[in-house]
């Protein structure tokens, strides 16, 4: 036997043991070490035993011998579906005690009953159907801001032919008006929106008018042409085929210039650009033609008789217009008032006035009878082509609420209802180059 290697010991229970076969003694240190490795072996051994004791636990006791006979006799012929049956659908819904009622298969008849009976059907068909009817709508009031409306205006006043904005402050340009008060462009003559209005009831098929309504001084179109005088519920209420077109004027001032409607063809460009934003309203943009060859009535409140006046003699529209109502108005340009209505007898005119104006409205009388037309001084019976009328206003009814309280209640839809009495009045005019000029 070959001597044992000093570098390599040998271990048994008791401690190391020397080369020749005897056990040295353990030191103090390797106790210590030996005594440690028991410890952890006994913690390893408990944590192994520990979880099983709880499993043994939840078990509870053993099943006696009978238990499991009878167990395995009654699972010898089951199939799988019977050891572990399915869920049923009806444990998927609350139950009777729960808070929704659980419905019985007895119910179904019953439930059957009650259900609505399904909508009936249509078969496709190639036979003519009815033509498309548009729904209702509602009554469409916007204000549109257009090019061709009165303001702003740089050209010149035509009474003077001196530039109508003849005072400059600096950068700021304004005019002064016949009283002799500035009114700064930027304040009162800037305004270029339109107040329109398609009722809902509007038919394009059907023959209709577009009215013009020139408002008076002190005015804007929201607060006094739409709410206080009503003008949009007025043609509304009146039923007939009308749309509504009300530039602003002077803002809120005491001024009755024209702007853009002194100019040759003003009326006719305003008109044209307005069809389309009409037929936007109204919800059809192929109603535009129509709306831009259908004929007009001028409505002037007041100081709107300057537009109305000049509308008249240079705006284009020859006898497309159809009609002119002048609320309390007739304040100057009796020539011109004059001169249509011996030109155009197609059309009617109507002015109703009152104590304010009565001494212009009887001059007028009077140089429209001289011209041998005649002239009625009651609004009885229906408007008809080539009528003439002058209402006078009996006393307390105030200038300012004209426009609603007149010789009648709301007289702008009371024209409206007699011109609708005679179909002629809203036709489409057929008109030469020469008389649109």
């Amino acid at each position: 036997m070959v001597g044992a290697n000093p570098k390599f010991r040998t271990y048994d229970r008791a401690g190391p043991i020397t080369p020749s076969g005897a056990a040295l003694p353990i030191q103090p240190q390797a106790l210590r070490h030996r005594a440690g490795f028991q410890h952890w072996r006994l913690l390893v051994i408990l944590s192994a035993l520990v979880p099983l004791s709880f499993v043994l636990l939840q078990c509870g006791q053993a099943p006696s011998a009978g238990t499991l006979a009878a167990n395995v006799q009654a699972t010898r012929g089951d199939s799988f579906d019977d050891r572990f049956p399915k869920p049923q659908f009806k444990d998927r819904f609350p139950t009777a005690s729960e808070s929704l009622v659980q419905l019985q298969p007895s119910d179904a008849p019953a439930r059957r009953t009650a259900r609505a009976a399904p909508a009936p059907y249509r078969v496709a068909s190639l036979e003519p159907q009815v033509p498309y009817q548009r729904p209702a709508k509602e009554d469409q009031t916007m204000l549109v801001g257009l090019k061709s409306s009165a303001f702003p205006y740089l050209g010149n006043n035509p009474r003077t032919d001196q530039p109508f904005l003849n005072i400059s402050n600096g950068g700021r340009r304004g005019h002064r008006s016949y009283s002799g008060r500035v009114l700064w462009q930027d304040e009162t003559f800037n305004d270029n929106r339109v107040l329109m209005h398609v009722p809902e009831n509007f038919d394009i098929r059907k023959p209709g008018v577009i009215v013009v309504f020139f408002h008076g001084n002190g005015a804007t179109l929201e607060r006094d042409v739409r709410n206080r005088q009503l003008v949009p519920q007025q043609i509304t209420d009146s039923g007939v085929n009308a749309v509504l077109l009300a530039p602003q004027l002077a803002v809120d001032a005491a001024d009755s210039s024209a702007g853009k409607f002194w100019q040759p063809g003003g009326l006719k460009r305003f008109v044209e650009e307005s069809a389309d934003h009409l037929a936007e309203m109204y919800g059809d943009p192929r109603a535009a033609k129509a709306f831009a060859n259908m004929p007009v009535i001028i409505v002037g409140y007041s100081g709107g008789f300057v537009p109305t006046a000049w509308s008249l003699e240079v705006g284009g529209l020859g006898n497309r217009v159809r009609g002119v109502f002048l609320l309390d108005a007739v304040y100057g340009e009796l020539d011109k008032f004059a001169s249509w209505v011996g030109k155009n007898r197609s059309g009617f005119f109507v002015s109703s006035y009152t104590h304010y104006t009565e001494h212009h409205d009887r001059e007028l009388m009077r140089m429209i009878r001289d011209k041998g037309i005649a002239v009625s001084e009651s609004m009885d019976g229906p408007l008809k082509p080539g009528s003439v009328v002058f209402v006078e206003t009996p006393e307390g009814v105030r200038h300012r609420d004209y426009v609603t309280h007149a010789w009648t209640q709301n007289p702008v839809k009371e024209v409206l209802v007699k011109m609708a009495a005679t179909p002629a009045l809203t036709r489409v005019a057929t008109t030469s180059p020469a008389e649109n000029q």
